[in-house]
């Protein structure tokens, strides 16, 4: 069983910074992608970042030279560094992991997720 934990949520003002973090724990096997996602009230949640065990990161459009998520496989965290924040960034932000139930997944994956925590803009 796989947990993961987050933290780094709060309140901020427009132009801050903020850094979630995310840890997994438990009977890991092996943790393949990472991600961020988030979701806003009456929005749906929506991709903001990710990144594979190898490094490849990809980012929603709304993002991209603002965010940038990082991990460390030996850890196995995940981080989500937001600067220059907007009001529109306001939301519960999830962290999600595919763990492989055997390293090279042949026996399936579960998708884990964090419980969320909220970040809000003020504008």
């Amino acid at each position: 069983q796989v947990q993961l934990v987050e933290s780094g949520g709060g309140l901020v003002q427009v132009g801050g910074s903020l850094r979630l973090s995310c840890a997994a724990s438990g009977s890991i096997v092996s943790i393949k992608d990472m991600g961020w996602y988030r979701q806003a009230p009456g929005k749906q949640r929506e991709l903001v970042a990710s990144i594979s065990s190898s490094g490849r990161e990809t980012y929603v459009d709304s993002v991209k030279g603002r965010f940038t998520i990082s991990r460390d496989n030996a850890k196995n965290t995940v981080w989500l560094q937001m600067n220059s924040l907007k009001p529109e960034d306001t939301a519960v932000y999830y962290c999600n992991a595919d763990h492989f139930l055997d390293p090279l997944g042949l026996e399936g994956f579960l998708e884990i997720w964090g419980q969320g925590t909220l970040v809000t803009v003020s504008s």
